[in-house]
């Protein structure tokens, strides 16, 4: 094939795609049914519409008896836009985008000695389109995943199948890692030589781009060991109330027994410590007198005189002197804030940590910012509305929305 053509070839392939999108355009509608549903409605199609869907592998019958139905091809390709995970099945088959990459490495080695540097270019334009593709299919097989893990699995309904479908997502894990250990760089960099372009764009971009995928995958196999623990659990605790339920269903008069009187008390209720009963004297009951009596004789003698109850005194709560006094030294501080602000001419807020250092008290920051705000919170409300207390938050940090207090400024209300 000379140069004359190639370029030929290539117009007639992009003449046949157009022709292909726009048939895909018109008939849109009637596409889209087909994919939600079994069949494609024949109502809005012309025998000859019918006809170039047919040829263009669009559409197909796969029997006589049987309707027309979307190719499997045209199927995956609409459930990748519209982002259908249920339908979505990606297929990252290394071995064969391996073996067209050698193709296509050899084929531009040979244009190369040959000095056809168009067919060079042709064939080095090929060869970043398979790898892209290689790399795009990992990257759309990582994206399914992760569409699945942020839903937990949202697209099933009963717990058993969100179980299966994990089970499923980590198989689906294995398989990728087990295609990117396919890739063997050591012959890619035998392959490639010393060529620049070929070593930069099989080994320098696909090894970074590799590595952001070992990641993602790691990322995710910690993610579904999670859920699966978590649905773990979940049918545990559903199994065990569904077989009581069950019981129950079967047992209706069943009435639960008394485990604290039977001398053999299940694992399952023998966590608590024992509780000792109360108990009382009956007096009433005559036949227990010669019992109390021969136990009152037994009751031995106290060692020393028993005190009048006058003798007692309630108890009293000992308090720390010195934990009271630096509370007290600390109220006084913040209390000779609030008295400054007050007694200055200007009405320009006050900073709580800028007064601090000022003054050359020893506090800590956060003790005495503490203490400003919990002082104007123990004001009365008549007393509150004469002051402003301004608070300078920081975020602490771009993924935490938890704000901080970093200081506080205190003014005169005008």
């Amino acid at each position: 094939m000379n140069d004359a053509e190639t370029p030929g070839l290539e117009s007639r392939l992009i003449t046949t795609g157009v022709e292909r999108l726009a048939l895909l355009g018109r008939h849109a509608e009637a596409l889209m049914q087909g994919y939600a549903n079994d069949h494609v409605p024949l109502d809005g199609l012309s025998h000859t519409a019918l006809r170039k869907l047919l040829s263009a592998r669009i559409v197909w019958r796969p029997d006589e008896q049987g309707g027309i139905k979307l190719t499997p091809k045209v199927r995956e390709l609409i459930a990748e836009m519209v982002a259908d995970e249920a339908r979505r099945h990606v297929n990252a088959d290394v071995a064969e985008a391996l073996e067209l990459i050698r193709s296509l490495i050899e084929s531009y080695r040979d244009s190369s000695s040959r000095g056809d540097y168009w067919q060079q270019e042709q064939q080095l334009l090929r060869l970043r389109q398979a790898v892209d593709d290689m790399n795009g299919r990992f990257a759309d097989a990582i994206d399914s995943l992760w569409q699945r893990l942020n839903s937990d699995f949202g697209f099933v309904s009963q717990l058993n199948d969100k179980v299966r479908e994990n089970d499923r997502a980590q198989k689906q894990v294995v398989r990728l890692l087990d295609g990117l250990e396919l890739i063997d760089f050591d012959e890619l960099i035998e392959l490639v030589g010393s060529d620049g372009t070929l070593r930069k764009v099989l080994i320098s971009q696909l090894q970074q781009q590799l590595s952001q995928h070992y990641t993602s995958l790691r990322e995710v196999q910690h993610r579904l060991i999670e859920l699966m623990a978590r649905f773990r659990r979940m049918q545990a605790r559903s199994r065990l109330v569904a077989g009581m339920a069950a019981f129950l269903r079967e047992h209706p008069n069943f009435t639960p027994g008394n485990y604290a009187r039977r001398s053999e008390v299940p694992v399952l209720f023998n966590h608590a410590a024992p509780l000792t009963a109360a108990g009382a004297v009956a007096l009433d009951r005559a036949q227990d007198m010669p019992t109390l009596s021969a136990l009152l004789k037994n009751v031995p003698t106290p060692s020393r005189a028993a005190q009048p109850v006058t003798a007692a005194r309630p108890a009293e709560h000992v308090e720390d002197t010195l934990v009271a006094a630096r509370q007290q030294a600390l109220k006084d501080d913040v209390e000779t804030f609030y008295l400054n602000v007050v007694d200055r001419a200007e009405h320009a807020p006050i900073s709580a940590l800028d007064y601090l250092h000022q003054s050359g008290l020893e506090w800590p920051a956060e003790i005495w910012l503490f203490q400003v705000i919990a002082e104007h919170q123990g004001l009365p409300h008549s007393e509150q509305r004469a002051f402003h207390l301004y608070q300078q938050e920081e975020r602490t940090s771009a993924y935490n929305d938890v704000k901080l207090i970093r200081d506080v400024s205190l003014g005169l209300a005008v």
